[in-house]
């Protein structure tokens, strides 16, 4: 026999003896620690344009109770055929654009007015590479407080040196004395949240809201989107021939209103219309082959939709390593 598998054939049974004679390992009735996710957030390149996806955190929600033209029975088979679950855990997105000459920022999270699991904008701006000061603009969808948790610190403005976008018609709901004032219980926190949120804009100066549609930077137009709000708008970015739609809260349960658009949110104001705008900024974007980026889609929420049937499929931006 070959020299080398004596010697192997040798310390084979040399290592088997050692190992019986040796006391076994104490197995650990510990699980492994959970540890935090990385830093969230993901960017792209949109022709001349960095676009960078911040993560502010991800909060359940209940989807059976939530949705609308609907039934639960629906809602947790249809998630369930889609491997998620009620309560759903949703993202909760915010959108940089910085074009070379500013820095905008769609959006602002849940930051403290929806409990713990929010308020990632900051240290995941800051992993970014971004400071609050670095942000010229900020352009707000609408002024649901998961959109605008993140504008005010302890009462005083996060970003010292923005300019706050957002439609009059929302403004005018959202500080209106009188819609406080008859909102019912569920209701009322969201119009003191949009209130303390946008009013130290307002005192600094900062508040520039709109009421015209159009360009709002060089590559950045606003394009109304009501329903879900009475001021809800996306924003579309195009820069060298790519257009990124910014679309807010036009989808929240991706698995369920995909397929079934003609599926409303407890939360929007008219929600005939809501679902009419979606239809329509779906179809658009279907047909232009548009990348989405959208609030509540699954981290980081970028992607493209193709029409399938009377619904549609959601087909999420694939990884890259190079932005």
């Amino acid at each position: 026999m070959n020299s080398f598998f004596v010697r192997l054939t040798r310390q084979l049974a040399v290592t088997a003896i050692a190992f019986a004679l040796s006391p076994l390992p104490m197995l650990s009735s510990t699980t492994a620690a959970t540890k935090p996710q990385a830093p969230g957030y993901y960017r792209i390149r949109l022709g001349n344009f960095e676009v960078t996806v911040i993560s502010d955190g991800t909060i359940m929600e209940p989807a059976g109770t939530l949705l609308t033209n609907t039934t639960k029975s629906f809602v947790d088979e249809t998630l369930r055929e889609n491997f998620a679950s009620d309560p759903y855990e949703m993202s909760d997105n915010c959108f940089l654009i910085d074009t070379g000459q500013k820095v905008i920022l769609i959006d602002t999270g849940g930051g403290q007015l929806l409990g713990p699991t929010l308020g990632r904008l900051p240290e995941n701006l800051k992993a970014a590479g971004y400071s609050p000061e670095q942000i010229d603009e900020i352009y707000l969808t609408h002024l649901h407080p998961d959109h605008i948790g993140g504008l005010v610190v302890q009462g005083r403005v996060a970003f010292p040196n923005a300019t706050l976008r957002v439609d009059q018609a929302d403004i005018d709901y959202w500080l209106s004395d009188a819609n406080l004032a008859n909102a019912n219980a569920q209701m009322k926190p969201l119009f003191e949240g949009a209130r303390n949120s946008v009013k130290p804009y307002l005192a600094a100066g900062k508040l520039k809201p709109f009421s015209k549609y159009g360009e709002l930077s060089p590559g950045i137009a606003v394009v109304a989107a009501h329903g879900h709000t009475k001021g809800h708008d996306i924003f579309v970015v195009h820069s060298k021939g790519q257009t990124l739609e910014v679309i807010g809260d036009l989808i929240h349960f991706e698995e369920v209103q995909m397929a079934h658009p003609e599926i409303a949110v407890r939360f929007d104001t008219d929600p005939q219309e809501a679902v009419t705008t979606r239809r329509r900024v779906f179809d658009d974007a279907a047909a232009h082959g548009y990348l989405i980026g959208a609030a509540h889609l699954s981290f980081p929420g970028l992607g493209h939709i193709r029409k399938s049937g009377a619904g549609y499929i959601w087909i999420p931006l694939d990884y890259s390593e190079n932005p």
